[in-house]
């Protein structure tokens, strides 16, 4: 059964403690890239830079291209009722809600892939 988290950090450390953190990040870039944005990590992207980067360029989607933010939602496969639960939400940290979203449903991804090859 994939790992149930509450945070984006947990997720992270864990994805790391497992050796699965590299898989994480590639698959992060290539669901971007796949949804016609670039997403520039550094090689040596730390797991606290990675959320930062995330939700910085979430925060920036949100604010600047939405319908660029919806297109990532449709590729990283997120469910429609609950992006719009968020939206709903209203609050000051929505950036960090949908960062910690897509880490989970990216997480799945490569946990699946690994689990199931």
């Amino acid at each position: 059964m994939v790992p149930l988290f509450k945070e984006s950090e947990e997720l992270i450390r864990y994805a790391s403690s497992v050796q699965l953190y590299e898989d994480l990040v590639l698959q992060i870039q290539k669901d971007f890239s796949l949804a016609n944005l670039t997403l520039d990590l550094p090689a040596d992207c730390n797991p606290n830079e990675l959320k930062y980067l995330l939700q910085k360029n979430i925060q920036f989607l949100i604010e600047e291209k939405f319908s660029d933010f919806l297109n990532l939602l449709y590729v990283v496969d997120l469910p429609e009722a609950t992006t719009k639960k968020i939206l709903t939400i209203g609050d000051q940290h929505i950036s960090e809600h949908y960062t910690f979203l897509i880490l989970k449903r990216v997480w799945q991804k490569v946990w699946f892939r690994e689990k199931y090859k």
